[in-house]
């Protein structure tokens, strides 16, 4: 484990902290936005580098579209940046048009966070978000703990409490790419999802879930991304899936492969739903790790959630969180070759 000066911002040190384990991953850290800036995990044609990530605090800041951050206080989206709750309605941060994005223009995935422990194999990271942040009701602290385990995997533990209920969702935010080809169209992804929660044009879901047999969402059975008859019909993956399974139990999520590599990631959740972006608008005009350069599709998106919009859905599981409780959100990252 080392910890060491990653840049400054506003006067504040970032700090960069790198866990390694016995079966030879390496984990890179950083306290701003709580990223996971390098993963570089085994396989069976060497060490393999599995995530997007920048060269500098200055690339993050003016350039990252939220590579690999923690986002929140509720990733995704939120319709007309507003809720009610409790009879009140609350106006957010509006930053994405009409709506909010990820907790809005300073959610906490552009926050730097508090280093409060560290062992060889783990590192845990805090933020407080004060009451009315961006909009959102009660004095939020929010945990990330990364730890990483036996047999190549990464555990990743939110939590958060608040002094007076408010919705919460964190979820985490890295663009994967398992052989660090040009684009992520050839990886082949199984997702453990029968449904979808369809949206409209701006990305705010309809109300409705509808199953996703015989259309281009169904990855019921492992095939590429790319597949042709779908990039034909040019769909866009941007689109949280129902996962299969009781809420709060830690299960299969996803499976992501790549024949290049010979790497397979089984993403585990306790979560009810997995937002799936392919990457469409990735456009980095700097160059990434390694020299990369980022292109559209150069990764994806797994985003363990509760489903976008749900303060407006009474219907959808609930992200509201009430003082006394706890928010927790455990997801694991298992790597095999």
């Amino acid at each position: 484990m080392a910890i060491e000066r990653f840049g400054s911002l506003h006067g504040e040190d970032v700090l960069q902290i790198t866990l390694t384990s016995p079966d030879g991953m390496e984990m890179r850290v950083l306290t701003w936005g709580a990223v996971i800036r390098d993963l570089v995990v085994p396989s069976a044609k060497g060490p393999q580098g599995v995530l997007l990530g920048l060269n500098s605090i200055e690339d993050y800041v003016a350039h990252s579209p939220y590579f690999g951050a923690v986002v929140g206080r509720h990733a995704n989206r939120i319709g007309k940046a507003q809720f009610t709750l409790n009879g009140e309605t609350y106006k957010l941060d509006a930053n994405e048009g009409a709506n909010q994005l990820h907790g809005g223009s300073m959610g906490f995935g552009t926050r730097l966070w508090s280093l409060i422990g560290h062992t060889e194999s783990s590192v845990t990271l805090s933020l407080v978000s004060e009451d009315g942040d961006m909009g959102y009701p009660g004095r939020l602290i929010a945990t990330c703990t990364y730890t990483l385990l036996p047999s190549s995997t990464v555990r990743i533990e939110l939590t958060a409490v608040t002094d007076r209920p408010t919705p919460v969702n964190l979820t985490t935010h890295g663009y994967f790419n398992l052989d660090g080809g040009a684009d992520i169209l050839s990886h082949h992804l199984m997702i453990a999802a029968d449904y979808i929660t369809p949206t409209r044009p701006d990305l705010i879901p309809t109300g409705e879930i509808k199953r996703v047999a015989g259309t281009p969402y169904d990855f019921t059975t492992p095939r590429t991304i790319g597949a042709a008859e779908f990039m034909q019909d040019r769909t866009i993956y941007d689109t949280n899936f129902v996962l299969r399974g009781p809420y709060g139990v830690l299960r299969q999520a996803a499976s992501l492969m790549s024949s290049k590599s010979g790497l397979t990631l089984e993403l585990w959740t306790t979560e009810p739903g997995l937002q799936f972006y392919a990457g469409h608008l990735i456009k980095v005009p700097v160059s990434g790790l390694n020299g990369a350069h980022y292109r559209p599709h150069a990764g994806l998106c797994l985003e363990p959630q509760r489903f976008p919009d749900s303060p407006n859905n009474a219907h959808f599981p609930s992200s509201i969180l009430e003082p006394g409780q706890v928010s927790r959100q455990v997801s694991e990252l298992r790597f095999s070759s």
